[in-house]
């Protein structure tokens, strides 16, 4: 289910929308064990003795942000966050890391509902502009403060992180990337700009100046690329992210707290608040308006050629 099928149905008991923000809230999860549970978007896994918790975006449509995906992520962040980092919360499974990557083959994510903005433009829909955006942006920003949890995030991107894809790496402590995945912001070929936490948490690792020719230029990169660029901090071999990631865990264990402390004084000296987050992102639905019937054009015709990609990539498969 796509965001705009499951923003009609704002009657289903599990989301309650808040008026003042437009911001669909997930339920706070009770349930003691987010194992049991069972997940149409994606899949966890616990590897107690490496003390990593892996979560693997795997949709059964698009690979994008939808509705039901971003509803699923809040249910781990919440468990993550009651198990972990509430006063008084004890756990005797001890968790360091937290990952998330993809099991769509050769795509991390490809960002945001194209064909949805496309409708709402083309219907002046800002508010469903800005609910879509501001789901996003919440759960950016729940990813970039590692849930609240004393643990040290990481995306795994293993290939294509596109857009609003791309935007989600970058909210993690740590971005690892095999050599093969591409990344990048292509939002400003249809003059528009990427608005769900690419220009703060891209500010973090390059800096006001760069990060704003990143934008404005809208290339696709290498991992290679970017980790010269200072933007991807492991690089791994193809097929190789998730041992790059154990092995990485293992030799940097006696460290463990030391290194959080510096992501954590990163986010002290150069924060990304939830108020400017939210911020930009109406800025970019309020632009989102601006757009000609041109713009909107090529917006579809990127949305179906990544379709396209996506059939042959799984029947490749």
């Amino acid at each position: 289910m796509d965001f705009r099928s499951r923003a009609a149905n704002e009657l289903d008991r599990n989301i309650s929308i808040g008026a003042d923000d437009m911001m669909v809230h997930a339920p706070h999860i009770s349930e003691p064990d987010i194992f049991s549970k069972q997940f149409r978007e994606i899949e966890l896994r616990f590897d107690r003795s490496d003390e990593i918790f892996w979560c693997y975006m795997n949709q059964k449509s698009r690979p994008s942000y939808t509705y039901e995906l971003g509803e699923e992520i809040q249910q781990v962040q919440d468990w993550i966050h009651s198990t972990y980092a509430r006063e008084g919360s004890k756990n005797s499974d001890p968790l360091r890391y937290f990952v998330c990557g993809s099991r769509t083959p050769g795509i991390y994510n490809l960002g945001g509902d194209l064909k949805h903005f496309a409708d709402c433009i083309r219907r002046r829909d800002l508010g469903a502009l800005k609910k879509y955006a501001r789901t996003c942006v919440h759960m950016q920003y729940e990813n970039s403060t590692a849930f609240g949890a004393p643990i040290i995030t990481m995306a795994l991107v293993q290939g294509d992180a596109l857009g609003g894809g791309f935007e989600h790496a970058l909210a993690f402590d740590i971005l690892v990337a095999e050599k093969s995945a591409r990344m990048g912001l292509p939002e400003i070929l249809f003059n528009l700009f990427p608005g769900m936490g690419a220009y703060s948490f891209l500010r973090q690792r390059l800096g006001r100046k760069d990060t704003e020719r990143f934008i404005l230029e809208g290339k696709l990169f290498s991992a290679t690329e970017l980790y010269d660029m200072g933007v991807v901090d492991l690089l791994a071999e193809d097929g190789q992210g998730e041992a790059a990631i154990i092995e990485y865990t293992k030799e940097n264990r006696s460290r463990f707290h030391a290194e959080r402390a510096v992501y954590q004084a990163r986010k002290i000296a150069d924060p990304v608040s939830l108020e400017e987050l939210l911020e930009i992102t109406d800025t970019w639905a309020e632009t989102a308006l601006y757009l000609g019937e041109a713009d909107v054009r090529k917006m579809e015709r990127l949305a179906s050629a990544q379709d396209r990609r996506i059939i042959r990539s799984l029947q490749a498969v």
